[in-house]
């Protein structure tokens, strides 16, 4: 059973908050900046839980296959897809074991999940290995150094959450996961967590701007 199971049913409701929303917008800007999709194009969503960045590849014209193991986090992307009968499919599927053959996807990305996954280096490889020669990889992360890497870390000392489970990272160990294939880094979110409604803006992003502390990092590797 995957320890996100139990958070199925109102992981979306995060997205409805006005900080889950300013979030997911900054995060997602950031990670279409360096991927840059296109109509048509292939890409494989790994930990895609209930499709949310899935989603919106598809809305874009992309041709979508999310993989999760988590089957209730799936039936939620499964219901928003037909609701909106997007060019998306969703699989149960063990990161670091995809039942893929070798080179077919135009990308791969992997959206706030590779810290969740126990072996991160055999699920970054498999993620290289399906993905087609000169293809990208677009892993999205929570970043360790941040303040809310910080508070994360912290509610995982006190409570029985999800980020009991994960393993944060920094720029430099995500880098050197595969070092000669690393193409960019750009991070987002400098507001903290405790950001009032008034901080949520691009003004108070850079105000509060600090190299290496952004709460989100998006990395991109290109398979050679």
């Amino acid at each position: 059973m995957s320890v996100f199971d139990k958070d199925a049913s109102t992981y979306d409701q995060w997205y409805t908050t006005p900080l889950g929303k300013y979030a997911d917008e900054v995060e997602t800007i950031c990670a279409l900046d360096l991927l840059k999709p296109s109509p048509g194009m292939r890409i494989l969503d790994v930990g895609c839980g209930t499709g949310n960045f899935s989603l919106k590849l598809a809305r874009l014209g992309c041709n979508i296959t999310g993989i999760d193991i988590s089957e209730k986090m799936l039936t939620f992307a499964r219901e928003k897809a037909q609701k909106e009968q997007l060019p998306a499919e969703f699989m149960s599927m063990d990161a670091s074991d995809l039942e893929f053959p070798e080179e077919v996807f135009d990308a791969v990305v992997s959206m706030a999940a590779l810290e969740f996954m126990q072996d991160q280096q055999k699920t970054l490889d498999e993620m290289f290995r399906v993905l087609k020669k000169g293809g990208k990889l677009l892993v999205g992360t929570i970043n360790r150094e941040s303040d809310w890497g910080e508070m994360y870390l912290g509610l995982a000392d006190k409570k029985d959450t999800v980020f009991r489970h994960a393993r944060l990272r920094t720029f430099n160990e995500l880098k050197i996961l595969r070092p000669s294939e690393f193409e960019a880094v750009k991070e987002c979110l400098f507001v903290p967590p405790d950001a009032e409604i008034g901080e949520l803006c691009e003004d108070c992003e850079k105000k509060r701007y600090r190299k290496g502390r952004g709460e989100f990092l998006c990395v991109l590797w290109k398979k050679r």
